[in-house]
């Protein structure tokens, strides 16, 4: 008599011989991915055909080209606060980032003393300004701070899911999860369930978005915390602490656990002169990479999900994922490791010793291997990009940073990558973007998991489409729904 466990056996080798029997019998007829194969060459060719010989003809007011080329410098997205001028760079309401910088109000606690030269303006005052178009008083930016700050605590159960999420996975899809989950949340859903009026939707999408970027510094913290740092502190613990008497950008860097106060961890020891640097990093990349017109991918995801009445959480976590993806939010940790490799490649050389003609000689080996430059060039921009320049003074300005042989490797590669790219021949515009400065600077700091400096992106990028989306329902646009047209289309 056959025991229990042989009769297993013999009853998985059983199924196992049925199955291949089964496998064998339908082999002769390709499988979806063979044929899908199989149809991909006449497909691909037809159309690169239509590439190269149709890309200037017409097809209403746009051409074939913009078509099939991802609808570059399509004129047709309504944005209501900023304009990406090819040669001038960002403007806010007519404003370029230098004006922004002289006009918008900064911390309260740093308006005098030694600290007055080194204040960056606040992101909540960009919010504010590219919101109303008018520029915020002081006062006004005081009390918005508070406000903000009394509104960032996270719902128990966002911090229950991210506690449950694994630390290996992504920081982008961690954050986007947290900002989908807040969704429940929304004061927009709740009313629009109920039923009230177009006329009232902006109000509820306002409240909305405030009370997400609000929380937006506790998500970063706790997402850095878990993925980075779960060990630095206690079970149901903090790196850091939110003041309510303190800026958002202020609340950040101590949630990080990165600020030299009462606030905060300090896991990187900084000195108090150091940690008010690191502040002031934050302010200024967040009010920078607030908005960038509305054509770029997590603009315009927001916007379209938006379109579809879905409220500003759903909205701006289809943004953030569209951020994660590595042509757009990834570019600054891809500039990181292609400075720290050259550095190596150079032989650690001191700030001081970095020699052109070694730098263009690296240079050279990187685009002769069918590589590229990263931070360099601009779907748009065809002139050095104003955010860069505004990081790489932002560096100079304290010693430390100008010491410190990356970042002058960063400011040398400026004068030196453009002339090789020009000489190159295949790049539109051969200057420095932001990226080319701005993750150098969070290395410089302890902030040296690259893979996170996008999620800091993805907090500052909420400025720009959430005040958007609280226009789109004050002017009650409608839901985005271009036309599509197929290859056969195209030809005719």
């Amino acid at each position: 008599m056959l025991s229990t466990s042989r009769l297993s056996t013999l009853t998985k080798q059983s199924l196992m011989r049925k199955s291949a029997s089964f496998v064998k019998a339908y082999s002769s007829s390709p499988d979806l991915k063979a044929t899908l194969e199989s149809v991909i060459p006449a497909r691909k060719e037809a159309f690169l055909k239509v590439k190269k010989e149709l890309s200037d003809k017409k097809l209403g007011d746009i051409t074939v080209g913009s078509v099939i080329g991802g609808m570059r410098g399509n004129k047709s997205l309504y944005w209501q606060s900023s304009v990406l001028d090819a040669n001038e760079g960002i403007r806010f309401h007519n404003h370029t980032i230098a004006e922004t910088q002289e006009f918008l109000p900064k911390s309260k606690h740093e308006l005098s003393g030694k600290d007055a030269g080194l204040s960056e303006f606040l992101p909540e005052s960009m919010f504010w300004y590219l919101l109303t178009g008018e520029k915020p008083t002081q006062e006004q930016i005081d009390n918005f701070s508070v406000e903000l700050a009394e509104k960032g605590d996270l719902p128990p159960y966002i911090l229950q899911i991210l506690d449950n999420l694994p630390a290996t996975l992504h920081p982008m899809s961690q954050l986007s999860i947290a900002i989908t989950a807040l969704n429940h949340e929304s004061t927009f859903a709740k009313a629009y369930q109920r039923g009230i009026p177009k006329s009232e939707y902006w109000q509820y999408t306002f409240d909305d978005s405030i009370n997400l970027i609000a929380k937006l510094p506790a998500l970063v913290g706790k997402i850095y915390q878990n993925t980075y740092h779960a060990g630095k502190v206690g079970k149901g613990e903090f790196l850091g602490a939110i003041n309510k008497d303190r800026d958002w950008s202020y609340n950040m860097a101590s949630l990080l656990g990165l600020n030299n106060s009462a606030d905060s961890v300090n896991i990187n020891g900084m000195s108090n002169d150091r940690s008010k640097d690191f502040v002031n990093l934050i302010r200024l990349y967040c009010a920078l990479h607030g908005d960038h017109e509305g054509g770029n991918v997590s603009a315009h995801a927001t916007h379209l999900v938006g379109s579809a009445l879905s409220d500003p959480y759903l909205s701006y976590s289809a943004g953030i994922q569209g951020l994660a993806g590595p042509l757009h939010g990834l570019a600054a940790q891809e500039v990181v490791r292609f400075v720290t490799t050259m550095y190596e490649s150079l032989g650690s050389p001191k700030a001081t010793e970095f020699k052109s003609s070694k730098i263009q000689e690296y240079l050279w080996s990187i685009l002769n291997s069918g590589r590229v430059i990263p931070g360099y060039g601009h779907a748009v921009l065809r002139k050095p990009d104003p955010r860069f320049t505004a990081m790489l003074k932002f560096g100079l300005a304290r010693e430390s940073i100008a010491e410190d042989p990356l970042f002058q490797l960063v400011h040398k590669l400026s004068q030196v990558a453009p002339g090789v790219l020009t000489e190159h021949g295949k790049t539109k515009n051969p200057f420095p973007n932001v990226d080319s400065g701005s993750g150098v600077l969070f290395y410089h700091y302890g902030v040296k998991e690259t893979l996170f400096f996008t999620v800091i992106f993805g907090a500052s990028r909420a400025l720009g489409p959430l005040n958007q989306l609280v226009w789109d329902r004050i002017l009650g646009l409608p839901i985005e729904r271009p036309k599509s047209v197929d290859l056969a289309g195209l030809m005719a």
